[in-house]
């Protein structure tokens, strides 16, 4: 084999990677995976004399940290009940300090009042913190992925035009050579 038929050989067997192809066997084609908590993910926050409270939304899942305010200590096997946004429920431990609340749906965007209950041993508290989810964060994450994937898709046509026109090029000139 010639080396120019090598390298377009090469270049179409590479081209799924170019294109932004996955090289699993999985052959998923769907919506990339959800980003994990960051510090754009939405929060919201309070505080009390006795505790701390981040509450983190990720995906269908409302996450509630809380610790004592003075020792800045995991807060462990509490009772920490959520309701406003639409949500009534109770927040289940999942690790220290850490609670988890299932949610039916997604919230929509904008400002979320939330009423955090929170009973721990001999204390109760109740805490008030506005979660704030934004279309915006969630639209330039797709938009980007969609950017490098059309850029990539691009590039790998390109080059699979200019491979076809060189292949054909290369077998116009073989044929004039053995007509002569």
């Amino acid at each position: 084999m010639k080396p120019m038929s090598m390298f377009f050989l090469a270049a179409l067997i590479a081209l799924p990677a170019w294109a932004g192809g996955d090289s699993s066997d999985g052959h998923s084609h769907a919506a990339p995976a959800p980003v994990p908590v960051t510090a754009n993910a939405p929060r919201a926050a309070a505080a009390t004399e006795e505790f701390e409270v981040v509450a983190a939304l990720e995906g269908r899942h409302l996450l509630v940290y809380v610790d004592r305010f003075a020792s800045n200590e995991p807060v462990v096997k509490a009772r920490v009940e959520v309701e406003g946004a639409g949500l009534k429920g109770l927040a289940v431990e999942s690790a220290p300090g850490t609670y988890v609340m299932d949610m039916a749906t997604l919230l929509p965007p904008g400002k979320h009042a939330l009423m955090i209950s929170i009973e721990a041993g001999d204390t109760a508290d109740l805490l008030t913190a506005t979660l704030e989810t934004s279309l915006p964060a969630i639209a330039n994450e797709l938009e980007r992925y969609w950017t490098k994937r059309i850029f990539w898709s691009v590039v790998a046509l390109v080059v699979l035009v200019s491979g076809i026109r060189l292949v054909a090029r290369h077998n116009r000139e073989k044929a004039k050579g053995i007509q002569q």
